[in-house]
C-alpha cells in the first residue's frame, strides 16, 4: 500500500466465489480498481458455504494482496431447514441473516486493527446493510450504502413480515448512512420522494457497467460465427428470469404464435435462456405451447463463457417489467459492450428503455403484450437476416465501463472524507 492510501471496508455478500448474480461484478471491480485512486479496499463477505452456487474461476479476478474476510454464514433454506421447511423469521430479511452476528464481530475487529476511513455496504442482500448499519453506529465511521435498486416497493417483498422489516431497515439505512447510492435516476428520485426530510446531498448515482478486461479475455481466440447451425438464428438471454419482474410467458406465447404460422421453427431459430431459474415451471409452459424444441433452458456457465456466448449470439434478449421502471438490469451494460442487436421486452417509459434509446442499441416492445411481441420478434428476425439490425456502437458502450464507475466512487469517497455529513 502506497503512503497516503486510505482504507474502505466493503461489506458485500456477492463476492467470488459466489456465482449466479451479475451484481457480483459491481463490487468485484470496485475492489479491483479503487487501488488506482488512492483507496485500499478490505472486503468483508460471507463464508462460501452460504452461497447457493460457487464459481472458483472468478477467484483469479480478485487483486493480489487484497484483504478478504469471510465471516461465518449459513443459508437458512439449505442448512437450517427440516424436510425443506423452516420458520419464516429465520429468513428475515433474507436467508443469510445468520451472517449478521459474525459479520459485525469480524467487522469490529477489522475497524480496530485496520482503521478504515469509510464503511461501504452493498445490496441486494439486506443483511449486508444490517451489518454496516451496526458497524457504523458502533464505530462512528461514515457509511456509504450502495442500494443499487430499491429495497421495498408497495408490493415488494410479497411476504408482509419481510416487507415490514425491510421497510424498517430501509428507513434506518437512509437515516444513518452518509451517502445513499443508486444505479438509476428513477430509483434516486423514488427514494428522495419517499424520504423528503433527507437532504439532497445524501443521494448519489453510480450506474452499473461492464468490465473491458473481462471482454478482452473473452474475445481472445474467439470464433465469432453464430452459435446455431447454418441458417439458424440464436437469441440469448443470460441470467435469471423472475416470474413477475421479468415474466417470459407473453414471449413464449409470441413464439408459439409464430411457430403455428410457420414463420419460425427449430431449424431456423433457437432461443437460449441461460441460467434463467424457475426451469421446471418454464419447461411445463414450453411443452404446453409446443415450443420446447425452439427454447433451450440452459444451465449456468462460467462468467467468461457467458460473455463469449453473448458475443457470438445473433441477438440478445432483455426482459424488464413496468414494476421495475426505476431499475436497469446490470446485464444491459454487458449487452451494450457485446455489440449485438438487442430485443428489449420492457415498458417504453422505464429507465431500461431510456438507456437503450440513448445507446441506440435495440428494439423495444411491451413485455406484457404477446401480440405486440410477436410483431416485434418478426421484425427483429427479419432485420437480423437482412443485416439491418445493429447493436450499440463501441463509443456508446465505453461510457459505461467499470473503471469509469470506480472513478466516480473514488471521488464520492474522497468527498466524504473531507466533508462528512
Amino acid at each position: 500500500m502506497t503512503p497516503g492510501t486510505r482504507k474502505v471496508l466493503i461489506v458485500a455478500y456477492h463476492y467470488p466465489p459466489a456465482a449466479g448474480s451479475s451484481g457480483i461484478q459491481r463490487t468485484l471491480k470496485f475492489s479491483a480498481y479503487l487501488r488506482h485512486h488512492g483507496w485500499e479496499p478490505i472486503v468483508l463477505t460471507a463464508d462460501p458455504r452460504a452461497h447457493e452456487r460457487v464459481d472458483n474461476g472468478q477467484l483469479g479476478d480478485i487483486p493480489p494482496g487484497l484483504q478478504i474476510e469471510r465471516a461465518f454464514a449459513l443459508d437458512t433454506a439449505k442448512h437450517l431447514s427440516i424436510g425443506g421447511r423452516y420458520l419464516r423469521p429465520m429468513s428475515i430479511p433474507d436467508r443469510w441473516v445468520s451472517w449478521w452476528p459474525a459479520g459485525v464481530w469480524r467487522g469490529l475487529q477489522i475497524i480496530r486493527q485496520q482503521r478504515p476511513s469509510v464503511i461501504m455496504s452493498t445490496f441486494p442482500i439486506p443483511t449486508a446493510h444490517m451489518i454496516a448499519l451496526t458497524l457504523a453506529r458502533l464505530s462512528g465511521l461514515p457509511w456509504v450504502a450502495d442500494f443499487r435498486d430499491n429495497m421495498t416497493d408497495p408490493e415488494f417483498p410479497r411476504d408482509p413480515m419481510t416487507w415490514r422489516f425491510n421497510r424498517w431497515l430501509e428507513g434506518a439505512v437512509v437515516r444513518h448512512c452518509t451517502k445513499a447510492v443508486f444505479t438509476t435516476q428513477g430509483a434516486l428520485e423514488m427514494y428522495a420522494e419517499r424520504y423528503p426530510a433527507q437532504p439532497k446531498s445524501l443521494w448519489a448515482i453510480i450506474e452499473n457497467g461492464y468490465d473491458e478486461d473481462n471482454f478482452i479475455d473473452a474475445e481472445s481466440g474467439l470464433d465469432r460465427r453464430s452459435l446455431g447451425a447454418q441458417g439458424q438464428l440464436t437469441l440469448i438471454h443470460s441470467g435469471v428470469l423472475y416470474p413477475e419482474e421479468r415474466d417470459p410467458e407473453p414471449f413464449f406465447a409470441a413464439l408459439a404464435t409464430l411457430k403455428c404460422a410457420g414463420e419460425i421453427s427449430a431449424s431456423t431459430l433457437q432461443v437460449v435462456l441461460r441460467a434463467s431459474g424457475n426451469e421446471a415451471e418454464f419447461a411445463q409452459t414450453l411443452a404446453a405451447l409446443d415450443i420446447a424444441d425452439i427454447v433451450q433452458l440452459a444451465p449456468a456457465v462460467a462468467y467468461r463463457d457467458a460473455l463469449r456466448e453473448m458475443l457470438c449470439a445473433d441477438g440478445l434478449l432483455l426482459f424488464q417489467a413496468a414494476m421495475c421502471n426505476h431499475q436497469i438490469p446490470a446485464k444491459l451494460y454487458e449487452y451494450l459492450r457485446a455489440g449485438q442487436p438487442i430485443l428489449a421486452l420492457t415498458d417504453p417509459a422505464g429507465n431500461t428503455a431510456e438507456a437503450l434509446r440513448a445507446a441506440r442499441a435495440g428494439s423495444l416492445c411491451d413485455i406484457t403484450d404477446a401480440e405486440a411481441i410477436a410483431k416485434a420478434l418478426r421484425a427483429f428476425i427479419g432485420d437480423l437476416r437482412s443485416g439491418a439490425a445493429a447493436g450499440a456502437s463501441r463509443a456508446a458502450a465505453e461510457l459505461h465501463s467499470r473503471r469509469a464507475r470506480t472513478a466516480e466512487l473514488a471521488t464520492l469517497l474522497d468527498n466524504i472524507r473531507v466533508d462528512p455529513r
